[in-house]
């Protein structure tokens, strides 16, 4: 009989790890134990859990640390918290940040079981999903489009709903977000994906040209008309039409765009014929249309009959726990294309790419991570390889500015990124550092009124 699930107890009481295990394992499951938050982070990897059960206070990096930590590495394993019976409003607090469930100290045995075995259940779902969104990214458009957020999950699922229908769809985000891909997906997605997907972007032209260019011309419509031209509509036929910076297009022009969209038929520049063609609109804006229909700039109607169903892309800042994938496929295309060989990026270049706001969004991480692939010339990208427009100073997880920061911020900033990357082993810390275990100690329970995670009261680590 297989095991049951894969339980990791974190607990800085050695001998309630060991008790814990003891009775999980009595009970059919595969148990891994850590002393701490850093250390139970390096086991993550190598032990794959189901469930996390964690206590909430720990020195160095205590439950609700590790949990978040945990989340930035798109682990699928679910979190139960412990905590003593006085401090549930802060077990509250984790559950309300992504834990499970909670457990109250002195444990009550079946309550444990009770509470693990549905864990465990929860974690199999999340990893069936995570499956089923591996299986989207592969037959997506390009195979890039990293969806691991639940914000990009979600619009991932509306993609695969919307996709089949005729409706018009209008996708909203902010510039870089990667508009574009999302209508390639959705025709990609559709009975038409094997008709032409015609791109134009509205912003591009000016009112003639765009108005040649939608709907073609009769030869000698304006002066250069040397011939009759189709329009994009005449060349999407059956297909699909992709208007980008939809916002843009001139209240002349949104008549015209707004009659193909009721009655399917328009006139070439210059020409008394009318055309009929089968085209799906999907556009596109980094603009607030209503705020353009207040201004007089949009047409109420026209806004209505693109808006049958709206595609909102959350902004890279928003997702944040997509970067490190999103890096990693733009560093490997890269690399490819420019005959390198990079094995991945160090922590200080993930940590400044993580910390960064992104106001290019997916665009101009793509062009930063190119840049670093060009400029690379160690087995990994280096924070030196990176803009120094990433520099953004005093965030989790950066490095304190130098000027401006105390000897206090400096050092704190040491020990912490140090024990992280130790995997909390306080030994080997103190060796890179070139200080005493003990002072580690004595440092982490100085830090705990200034740094989340920590706290004053509780034992030494364990082993």
């Amino acid at each position: 009989m297989g095991s049951r699930g894969r339980i990791l107890i974190v607990d800085d009481e050695a001998n309630a790890r060991a008790a814990l295990a003891e009775i999980l394992r009595e009970e059919g499951y595969t148990t891994e134990t850590a002393a701490d938050g850093f250390k139970a982070l390096g086991k993550l990897e190598e032990f794959t859990p189901d469930v996390v059960l964690t206590d909430l206070k720990m020195p160095g990096l205590d439950g609700i640390g590790l949990m978040e930590k945990a989340q930035e590495s798109r682990t699928t394993a679910t979190f139960v918290v412990m905590t003593a019976f006085g401090t549930i409003s802060n077990a509250v607090e984790a559950v309300k940040k992504g834990a499970y469930n909670y457990l109250t100290k002195p444990l009550d045995f079946q309550v444990l079981e009770v509470v693990v075995e549905r864990a465990v259940e929860q974690a199999r779902l999340l990893q069936e999903n995570s499956r089923l969104r591996q299986k989207l990214r592969e037959r997506n458009a390009f195979g890039h489009v990293i969806a691991s957020h639940p914000s990009m999950v979600k619009l991932l699922r509306l993609v695969e709903q919307v996709a089949p229908s005729r409706a018009s769809v209008l996708i909203v985000g902010e510039t870089g977000t990667g508009k574009e891909l999302i209508a390639e997906m959705i025709h990609r997605g559709s009975p038409r994906a094997k008709a032409p997907l015609v791109r134009l972007n509205c912003a591009a032209l000016s009112e003639s040209l765009l108005e040649s260019e939608l709907f073609g011309h009769e030869k000698g419509a304006f002066t250069g008309a040397v011939g009759r031209r189709e329009g994009r509509f005449e060349q999407a036929s059956g297909g699909t039409l992709f208007l980008d910076e939809v916002s843009e297009i001139p209240l002349a022009t949104q008549v015209k765009l707004l009659r193909f969209l009721q009655e399917r038929s328009f006139e070439r520049v210059g020409g008394n014929e009318t055309l009929k063609v089968d085209v799906r609109i999907i556009a596109a804006t980094n603009k607030d249309l209503r705020q353009r229909i207040s201004e007089g700039h949009f047409r109420e109607d026209l806004y209505y009959r693109l808006n049958v169903v709206t595609l909102e892309i959350p902004p890279l800042r928003q997702r944040a726990t997509d970067i490190p994938e999103l890096a990693a496929f733009f560093l490997g295309r890269y690399a490819e294309e420019n005959g390198k060989r990079i094995e991945g990026f160090t922590d200080d270049a993930l940590a400044a790419l993580a910390a960064y706001a992104w106001p290019g969004n997916v665009r101009e991480l793509e062009n930063a991570v190119e840049r670093a692939v060009v400029l690379c010339d160690s087995p990994r990208v280096e924070r030196r390889h990176l803009p120094a427009s990433l520099d953004v100073g005093g965030g989790e997880g950066t490095m304190p500015p130098i000027p401006g920061s105390t000897i206090y911020d400096l050092e704190k900033y040491a020990i912490l990124r140090t024990l992280e990357a130790c995997k909390g082993s306080t030994s080997k810390a103190a060796t890179i550092l070139g200080i005493s275990p003990r002072k580690i100690q004595y440092k982490l329970h100085e830090y705990t009124s200034t740094v989340p995670g920590v706290r004053r009261e509780g034992g030494e680590e364990g082993a």
